[in-house]
């Protein structure tokens, strides 16, 4: 069973985007900031992460150069998922490190998607 990291402050997104993810075989694992988001793309080891760009105590895009910047966690495949869906927000996103970019509000297939391609399955 993957385990993904799902980086979002918003209790209702994580609440929505967790649930469906454990119906689909995955195993969540639940950060509220990017801090902690840090401290466990380490502790956890997580197969991929879900990461909000807008968080408190550290902003995704910041989260993710810190993660894909240590050896030990640079091999995981980020997306980042964001309201934003400005001109530009996805090159930012993966000129920060992440792997793939998807907009919310979340479409489950679309995103379903883009974890399979990454997770090789």
């Amino acid at each position: 069973m993957p385990k993904i990291l799902l980086v979002e402050d918003n209790e209702m997104n994580r609440d929505m985007l967790s649930r469906r993810l454990t119906r689909k075989g995955f195993q969540v694992e639940i950060a509220i900031d990017g801090g902690q988001g840090v401290d466990m793309a380490h502790s956890e080891n997580p197969d991929l992460i879900l990461m909000d760009m807008s968080l408190p105590v550290k902003d995704g895009w910041t989260a993710t150069k810190e993660i894909k910047a240590d050896d030990s966690t640079k091999d995981i495949p980020i997306i980042a998922l964001t309201a934003h869906a400005m001109s530009g927000d996805r090159e930012q996103a993966l000129a920060a490190g992440c792997d793939d970019y998807d907009t919310k509000p979340i479409e489950l297939p679309r995103l379903l998607g883009k974890i399979q391609a990454l997770l090789g399955s």
